[in-house]
């Protein structure tokens, strides 16, 4: 049985009749005003209502990110975890399905009715994910309070003592926020919810990372450090030892506390099994997830069998590559010579970063060929920190924002060198910076007009890393992969994607073993061992998420094919892209209807 909202001020469960019989059952009254007023207002009108109350709704509900964002009014706060937070959350998302399907498209104008469909699309999958007990998902090597309480205190600005007040809230707010997460993995061990044993293995040293008593290396006190000369010495002083002291007594022993829990209750009950189809009702979910994470009406099966013939044509590919090397070897041999030779590693950190970064700035010189649409918004390149890095993949972005006085960022891993070759760099930054990731989400940020839950609430995963994949073959247009040993490296990076197909459909539908997978990657790419572990582990963790990549980037370049073939000579690459990008990230089939209608306009 629900439990009641009685004891909110802003949820209840309201019965609004909107005529012709049909009846909504509203549990969040903030949502009630869009149903009021049928009849009363143009559908334009009520729509527009509604984003701004759900857009109202989901800054509150994420107040970290919201800060993080540049919005004003959130900060010093954590999210609601509670058991009453995760209740009200789910209350959120059937009121502001309720109140998107009161709306008659038909009435809207053309971008009201792509707002409209977006909305709806993602209305009904936050609806049907409630089946599903996702709520107790909250921890592996990838994500978890330990992980989010330290990112999130770095992303926030220091600037001034009222940024150093913000922070000293959330510090001192932070016990209570690990005990909601203590109870929802609680509850996870009772449901029988809790993440394959292997996805948790380096979770309690990383909890055990956060236990630093020297206060200038304390991941969560690093904000309070070479303050700016904006925050006068004597009040930074005593705002650091106010941090300090709350750190000593009240948040390590919570940490310490969440570490005997992780070693004694939750990975005892962690399942040998690494299938997301062994879960309660994991048939279903899984299927869930691979439709939501790529945006298509797909199966598993039919994913799996994309893969093998992706990775069929690739491997004709690298073994040309291997004879414009000109190396007298099979293919897997060549594998082994990229993985081992000396020439292909960094040995200092600082050299890594630099050809990053090189690569980087090459990289910005080329985009106006292949765009005429760049956005505001820097970026750089920053190395992981060294807490999170031995679980971290090898790169990863995290967007930047205007408001908050932050620039895109590039997260480079320089743990463990031997593991990070030079010919994958360059197809790594195209994907993570530009024309990847720092390039299609800052201009999704910067669009006018746009609501805002297309800026910051939309998850549509087979569109932006389908455009990351995408922009990585872009490399030779842009002057990349002059040598075969890059170019293996990108064509590495494509089989990558590829494997994800197979193997991660093998392991959560087809009954595969976490070593078949890892065993199938190793013999059709030239990754390190490492990073197939670490990307397994990956796939194990967020089922269904890696397929969006390949799935993606085969529609980017489908519909690149198709435009340049309707076109001809009219056909200008710039235009294309600055088309597929104009709007920010769409469902996969959303896309390939708009770029029908622009290769009509331009003919």
């Amino acid at each position: 049985m629900r439990k009641s909202f009685l004891k909110s001020s802003i949820m209840a469960v309201a019965l609004f009749g909107a005529g012709m019989g049909s009846v909504w059952a509203i549990e969040d009254l903030r949502y009630l005003p869009v149903l009021e007023n049928r009849g009363h207002a143009t559908e334009a009108d009520r729509l527009a209502l509604l984003l701004s109350i759900d857009f109202d709704a989901y800054l509150e509900e994420n107040p970290t990110y919201a800060t993080s964002s540049g919005y004003d009014g959130f900060a010093g706060r954590w999210d609601d975890d509670s058991a009453e937070g995760v209740e009200r959350q789910r209350a959120r998302r059937r009121a502001r399905l309720a109140a998107i399907e009161s709306i008659a498209p038909q009435a809207l104008g053309e971008t009201d009715r792509l707002n409209y469909d977006l909305f709806l699309r993602q209305a009904r999958e936050q609806v049907e994910l409630l089946e599903f007990p996702t709520h107790v998902q909250r921890i592996n090597q990838r994500r978890g309070v330990q992980q989010r309480a330290a990112s999130t205190l770095k992303s926030l600005p220091n600037r001034s003592v009222a940024d150093l007040k913000d922070q000293v809230a959330l510090l001192r707010r932070l016990p209570e926020h690990i005990d909601q997460h203590l109870a929802l993995l609680r509850e996870g061990v009772a449901l029988g919810v809790v993440p394959p044993a292997i996805t948790l293995r380096d979770v309690p040293q990383q909890v055990r990372n956060m236990i630093v008593d020297t206060p200038e290396d304390n991941p969560l006190l690093q904000g309070f450090y070479d303050l700016p000369s904006s925050v006068p010495g004597e009040e930074g002083e005593l705002l650091r030892n106010e941090a300090i002291a709350i750190y000593r007594k009240e948040i390590r022993p919570k940490w310490q506390t969440f570490e005997a829990f992780l070693t004694e209750e939750y990975l005892p009950a962690a399942p040998e099994s690494v299938s997301a189809s062994d879960r309660p009702n994991g048939v279903a979910w899984y299927r869930v997830e691979v439709q939501q994470h790529t945006t298509l009406d797909i199966s598993p099966d039919q994913v799996h069998e994309i893969g093998l013939a992706e990775v069929a044509r690739i491997r004709g590919e690298m073994e040309r590559v291997k004879a414009w090397a000109e190396f007298d070897g099979t293919l897997e041999a060549f594998f082994t010579f990229l993985r081992t030779a000396p020439q292909f590693y960094h040995t200092e950190p600082e050299a890594l970063l630099a050809e990053y970064r090189d690569i980087a700035k090459r990289a910005d010189f080329e985009m106006p060929k292949l765009f005429g649409i760049l956005p505001r918004t820097p970026y750089g390149i920053i190395e992981i920190p060294s807490y999170a890095a031995k679980s971290q993949t090898t790169a990863y972005y995290m967007r930047g924002s205007l408001a908050a006085g932050r620039a895109g960022q590039y997260f480079a891993n320089t743990y463990a060198l031997n593991t990070r070759p030079r010919w994958e760099m360059e197809a790594l930054t195209l994907h993570e910076a530009v024309p990847g990731h720092h390039h299609q989400i800052a201009i999704q940020q910067e669009i006018e007009g746009t609501p805002g839950f297309r800026k910051m609430g939309l998850s549509l995963t087979g569109y932006t890393e389908g455009w990351g994949l995408y922009a990585e073959s872009l490399g030779e247009e842009m002057g990349f992969y002059q040598d075969p040993y890059a170019k293996f490296g990108q064509l590495t990076y494509e089989m990558w994607r590829a494997v994800r197909l197979v193997v991660d459909t093998g392991m959560h539908a087809k009954g595969w073993s976490r070593q078949q997978a890892i065993d199938y990657f190793a013999a059709n790419a030239s990754k390190s061992h490492h990073d197939i572990v670490v990307e397994i582990d990956r796939y194990i963790s967020w089922p269904g998420q890696a397929l969006a990549y390949k799935l993606g980037e085969l529609k980017f370049k489908e519909l690149k094919a198709r435009a340049a073939e309707a076109l001809g000579e009219k056909f200008d690459i710039r235009d294309f892209h600055d088309e597929v990008l104009r709007r920010g990230p769409l469902p996969l089939m959303v896309l390939d209807h708009y770029v029908d209608q622009w290769i009509a306009s331009q003919r």
